[in-house]
């Protein structure tokens, strides 16, 4: 028996590694909405939609569900355990085409959702389960998410294609259905999880009346559709998910192994020493250990420092006071390794108790915060919280140090600017944190102090950057001269929906009237002297619509209401932007980052797309194009920058090209463009001689998201 233990007992009960997630909408709270497993011992794999069922949202929603709480629960050796978790990555369902999944459609891809649970539960290392490939063929068993004793399910693995697998229940024994989704199959053969479950075939039912029809032999009965591990694990793998994920066990190519071990054998050469202090390290981590007499080897000693991703940090917490040398030296060999995290158990327990009571405002611009404090860091699979901070904490240092001191850790850097956007006695409690890392890593005062000075120095303009009201406005054609309109209002916490339904046409009078309508409840009751951002969401084909020039004015109205002269409005293509996200959005986000300092490029002349794509390709620092070409090429160009993540491009939509809107707008910083180009359209209405033009301001926020623009009704699933 391992002196750490650590692993789970493949021949132990397979249902304790099952997850309880639970609905957390008022007066919900008891039901289940399906199952889980543990990937670490904070880290639960489900399905997407189980979550979205758990928030009440629809099944198939893709939409991301930001900071919300949602109940799980998991065992261990002190029993089951209620927590609160929330979504640290986000896989969506999506159609075979990488779209949201359509109405009728029987099977999807994604479907993934993992989740953070706050705290370690007691003894949850014990029911951290092994993973195994999918094959056909293979016997598995799945549970209800309530855990019923008697609430499991029998099926044999039938069909596997690729991302897809089917699975059918055994005759007898009670069937999958709701709430099995996203709960483990186990193999019992491999002592392993080989997949999740997904949905499965509900009998038919009477379009009218909803109830069951009558059973016909021709009926699929007792099918599954699950996800096999090894689609997880590519998923997964994507996003960086699994190299948090503590290895099974030890790599024996490791770098750092044999010089961890060599180390423990010098340092900790005393077997009463090394016991004690493999005793308190155990403890700190939440693990049981062997024996209270007889220490662990050295191998078995440096085993643990490379499965446990925090028994590093908290090996070195506990030698700083006593011998702060060893600390430092165990760190040191610890970098060689991609396993060890940079935070102990107990640091990065208490930075997640920090974030969870920030106010949603501060905690909403935790991205902009990294990049405005890391700029050249490479761009992280994620952007919630837990995503970040695992991105963090694989890089060491930001690269300033004297020679031979521990450099400050990128996510300490962050944390100081993160910091300076919080009241006072938060920003205390921050610092404090931040502090006691960098003493445990053995890094000068002075260093921190330095950074600290740099974030003050950012927080004092983005205090001064208040959050800016924005109404998203998603324009479709409709045909006949109408449009159909969604809208959503963002006052700093992210989109939420105010328009009704998606099916009512508008003529362009009747749609700058309700757009005027939402804009003026939602700007009623705030005292903000800058009015709010209209933000008009299209596909490529409506880049040039003149939403900018619809007016309200109706036969007894005094003024016109145009929509961009009394509002500042822009537009944004998701569609471009997505076109290419795994090249380009990162690009974009760097570039947004830069948008106060970075540089503009002018296009003047006719050029090919592609020459244009390798002028632009490395220019991170430009943020802003300006195409004053005419129409017969301008649009290439224009999508061809917002694919590549421009964040803003200027154009004029005229038939005979005119600069002069474009020329106009060169002696406008980038952030005031939005005020910009609303002035030259007012002056336009004024004195169109003198202003010609009739300019678009494309402007893609990377701080600020918009809604999906594909939504699907929710679909029969488990």
């Amino acid at each position: 028996m391992r002196w750490f233990r650590t692993q789970a007992d493949p021949y132990g009960d397979p249902s304790a590694h099952v997850v309880t997630v639970r609905r957390s909408a008022e007066g919900r709270a008891a039901e289940v909405a399906g199952a889980g497993f543990l990937l670490a011992p904070d880290t639960v794999l489900t399905c997407a939609h189980v979550v979205n069922d758990a928030l009440d949202r629809p099944l198939l929603d893709p939409r991301p569900p930001g900071p919300e709480d949602i109940q799980v629960e998991t065992g261990g050796s002190g029993g089951r355990q209620r927590r609160l978790a929330r979504v640290a990555y986000w896989i969506p369902p999506r159609g075979r085409d990488g779209g949201a999944v359509r109405e009728g459609d029987g099977e999807w891809l994604g479907d993934l959702a993992v989740l953070r649970v706050d705290g370690a539960p007691a003894g949850a290392p014990a029911t951290v389960p092994e993973r195994a490939p999918m094959a056909t063929g293979q016997e598995v068993m799945a549970w209800h998410g309530s855990r019923d004793s008697a609430g499991y399910a029998r099926l044999t693995v039938t069909s596997l294609n690729g991302a897809l697998s089917y699975a059918d229940g055994a005759a007898t024994g009670m069937a999958v259905g709701p709430g099995f989704s996203g709960g483990p199959l186990w193999c019992a053969d491999e002592h392993a999880v080989v997949g999740l479950v997904a949905a499965h075939f509900m009998p038919a039912r009477d379009p009218d009346t909803g109830a069951e029809l009558p059973f016909s032999p021709q009926d699929t009965i007792r099918r599954s559709y699950t996800i096999p591990w090894q689609q997880a694990e590519r998923e997964l793998s994507r996003l960086g998910v699994l190299a948090a994920v503590p290895p099974g066990s030890c790599d024996p190519d490791d770098p750092a192994h044999l010089l961890l071990v060599e180390l423990i054998d010098r340092v900790l050469s005393s077997p009463n020493g090394r016991c004690a202090c493999a005793q308190r390290l155990a403890t700190a981590c939440g693990v049981g250990y062997g024996s209270d007499v007889t220490p662990p080897t050295a191998e078995e000693f440096a085993g643990f420092l490379l499965t446990h991703p925090r028994a590093l940090a908290a090996l070195s917490a506990i030698l700083r006071r006593d011998d702060p040398e060893a600390a430092d030296q165990f760190l040191a060999v610890g970098n060689l390794s991609p396993v060890p995290r940079l935070l102990s158990p107990q640091e990065y327990e208490r930075l997640h108790r920090h974030l969870r009571t920030l106010d949603r405002s501060v905690l909403e611009r935790f991205a902009e915060t990294v990049r405005a404090a890391l700029p050249h860091l490479p761009s992280p699979p994620g952007d919630t919280p837990d995503a970040l901070i695992d991105h963090l904490e694989q890089f060491p240092g930001d690269g300033h140090s004297a020679d031979g001191e521990p450099r400050v850790p990128a996510l300490l850097r962050v944390v100081e600017y993160l910091a300076t956007l919080c009241p006072a006695p938060k920003r205390a409690e921050l610092r404090l944190w931040a502090d006691g890392v960098g003493r445990r890593l053995g890094i000068p005062r002075g260093g921190l102090s330095e950074r600290r000075a740099e974030a003050e120095d950012w927080g004092r303009t983005a205090r001064e950057r208040s959050v800016r009201v924005r109404v998203l406005v998603q324009v479709t054609r409709a045909g006949n001269g109408r449009h159909r309109l969604q809208l959503w209002c963002d006052e700093g916490a992210g989109p939420r929906r105010v328009s009704a339904d998606s099916v009512t046409t508008y003529t362009p009078s009747q749609a700058a009237r309700e757009v005027l309508r939402v804009l003026a409840s939602v700007t009623a009751s705030r005292k903000e002297e800058r009015p709010a951002l209209v933000e008009v969401l299209v596909d490529r084909a409506g880049l040039n619509l003149p939403v900018d020039e619809w007016d309200a004015r109706g036969p007894d109205d005094l003024v016109p209401g145009v929509l961009g002269v009394q509002f500042p409005l822009v537009v944004h293509c998701p569609e471009l932007l997505r076109l290419h996200q795994e090249l380009f959005v990162p690009h974009w986000r760097t570039r947004w980052s830069r948008l106060e300092s970075g540089g503009t490029f002018v296009v003047d002349e006719p050029i090919d797309p592609d020459t244009l794509y390798y002028r632009l390709v490395n220019q991170l620092d430009t943020v802003r194009v300006c195409v004053a070409v005419p129409p017969g090429s301008r649009d290439g160009i224009v999508q061809t920058c917002l694919a590549m993540g421009i964040p803003v491009v200027v154009w004029d939509r005229g038939p005979d090209g005119c600069a002069h809107a474009v020329e106009h707008m060169a002696h406008v910083a980038t952030p005031e463009l939005p005020e910009g180009v609303r002035d030259y359209r007012a002056n336009a209405r004024a004195r169109p001689p003198e202003f010609p033009g009739r300019p678009v301001l494309a402007w893609a926020d990377a701080d600020r998201t918009v809604p999906r623009l594909s939504l699907t009704p929710p679909q029969e699933s488990a």
